[in-house]
C-alpha cells in the first residue's frame, strides 16, 4: 500500500516550484525577456574561476581514485580542510573528527533530526522557516511546534519560544542569514535564546539541541557578521552547505558539524552518522569533496547581490511599499499592500512578475523576492510593480 503522506510530498509541489515552472511556461509564450521571475534562490554570480581551476586540475587525476568510493564521513582530507576553514572563522578548535560530509545542508539536516527526535519528540520551527523542513522532518514521526515571526524586525519571539518549550522538545532550526526575509539573528537575539534553552534543558532534565542551518553564512552585507552559535549555545550542531557561497547548487556538497562542546557529542555524531546511512547516505560525490578539499577558503563576490538588494529596497520603498531590508542571503521580504500575500502574488503574476507568497513559510501578509537575479531584469521589473501598486490604489 502506497504510503499518502509521501504521496502528498511527491505529488505537492512547493508554490516557489509552482511559479517557476509557471515561467518557464510563460517564456515560451511571451518571451523569456518579458518574465520577470524573483521565485528560486539560484545564485547568478558566477562560479568562482578558482573552483573551475581546481575541477580542471582534478580531471588530471587517476580516474579510479578521482571517482572511487570514500568513507561514509567523508575523505580524510576534505573533512581536514574544512575543520580547518571552519577552525579559522569561529575560533573553535574543530577537528576532522567533528566533520561529516554530505550531498548538501538538506541531508544532513535530515540525518541530524533523525538522530535527535523520533514520534513523541518536539521540532521547533522558528517562522519564517524554509517550508520544506517539514518533509525533512516527517520521517521521525515527531510533532513540529511553529514560532509566529516577529512581522516587525524579523529577529526572534523568545517569550513564544520559552510558551512552546514542553518535556518533549529535542530541536529548535535556528536559520541565520534567514531564508525568506534575509535577516541576521542578532547575538543579543540568539543570547536571549540560548538563555531560554539552557533554563528549559536543566528543568526537563535533558539537552535541547539546535540546527543551524547555514548555507547563507558568508552572504552578508553593510559589514555583518553571521555569529557562531555554538559560543553561544554550546548545543549547536551546524548544517552547512557550498551551494550559495561557491554558486554551486546542482552539485550538492556540505557538511554537518558537530563540535565537541556539544553535550554527548561522539554518540550524537554517531546516531548522525547511522541516520545518513538509514535514509541511503554511502559517501558524498568524491569529485566534489576533492574540489572543497581546495576551495574552502574562497569566498563570493557579493557586489551584485549587493546592488540588487539596495536598488530593489530603495525602488519599492520609493513607490510606497513597506519592505524588509535584508542584511544577508539574497532575498527579500515585502509586505502584500492589503495583507494577502496570496492575492498579491497572483496580481503579480497577471503582469508576469513572479515572487513567492510566504505564507507556507509561516508567514503569511508578506511575498518573498529573489534578489539573485540579473540587474537589468530587476531594473526592467520596476514600473511593473508600480503598477501593481497603483492598481491596489484605485
Amino acid at each position: 500500500m502506497i504510503v499518502e503522506k509521501m504521496k502528498g510530498f511527491g505529488t505537492t509541489r512547493s508554490c516557489i516550484r509552482e511559479l517557476f515552472e509557471y515561467g518557464l511556461k510563460q517564456a515560451a509564450i511571451v518571451g523569456k525577456e518579458n518574465v520577470f521571475d524573483f521565485s528560486l534562490g539560484n545564485p547568478s554570480v558566477p562560479t568562482p574561476e578558482g573552483v573551475a581551476n581546481v575541477i580542471r586540475d582534478l580531471l588530471e587525476m587517476d580516474t579510479l581514485t578521482l571517482h572511487g568510493y570514500t568513507p561514509a564521513a567523508g575523505a580524510a582530507n576534505t573533512r581536514m580542510a574544512i575543520a580547518g576553514d571552519l577552525s579559522r572563522r569561529s575560533g573553535d578548535d574543530i577537528r576532522p573528527e567533528n566533520i561529516f560530509v554530505t550531498c548538501g545542508a538538506a541531508p544532513g539536516i535530515t540525518a541530524t533530526m533523525n538522530a535527535l527526535a523520533e514520534e513523541g519528540d518536539e521540532i521547533m520551527l522558528l517562522a519564517p522557516y524554509f517550508p520544506e523542513y517539514p518533509a525533512y522532518a516527517s520521517l521521525t514521526g515527531a510533532k513540529l511546534v511553529i514560532v509566529p515571526a516577529d512581522t516587525e524586525h524579523f529577529q526572534l519571539k523568545i517569550d513564544e519560544v520559552e510558551k512552546r518549550i514542553t518535556p518533549h522538545t529535542q530541536i529548535i532550526i535556528v536559520n541565520s542569514p534567514n531564508n525568506p526575509s534575509g535577516v541576521i539573528y542578532s547575538v543579543e537575539t540568539l543570547t536571549a535564546l540560548a538563555e531560554v534553552m539552557i533554563r528549559k534543558s536543566q528543568e526537563y532534565g535533558h539537552p535541547i539541541y539546535i540546527i543551524s542551518d547555514e548555507p547563507y553564512r558568508e552572504l552578508v552585507y553593510d559589514g555583518e557578521d553571521t555569529p557562531y552559535l555554538p559560543a553561544i549555545y554550546p548545543n549547536t550542531v551546524i548544517c552547512y552547505s557550498y551551494s550559495k557561497s561557491l554558486s554551486m547548487p546542482g552539485e550538492r556538497i556540505g557538511y554537518v558539524c558537530v563540535p565537541d562542546c556539544c553535550e554527548n557529542s561522539k554518540d550524537l555524531f554517531a546516531a548522525i552518522a547511522g541516520a545518513a546511512r538509514a535514509i541511503g547516505h554511502v559517501c558524498a560525490p568524491s569529485l566534489l569533496q576533492q574540489v572543497i578539499a581546495r576551495c574552502t577558503d574562497l569566498r563570493p563576490d557579493l557586489s551584485a547581490y549587493d546592488l540588487n538588494r539596495t536598488t530593489l529596497y530603495n525602488e519599492l520603498t520609493a513607490i510606497g511599499y513597506h519592505c524588509i531590508k535584508p542584511k544577508g542571503a539574497f532575498y527579500m521580504l515585502v509586505e502584500a499592500p492589503d495583507g494577502n500575500s496570496l492575492a498579491f502574488s497572483e496580481r503579480a503574476k497577471a503582469h508576469n512578475v513572479l515572487i513567492v507568497p510566504t505564507d507556507d513559510f509561516g508567514c503569511p501578509g508578506f511575498v518573498r523576492i529573489s534578489t539573485c537575479v540579473s540587474h537589468d531584469m530587476l531594473v526592467r521589473s520596476i514600473p511593473l510593480f508600480r503598477t501593481i501598486w497603483e492598481e491596489y490604489q484605485q
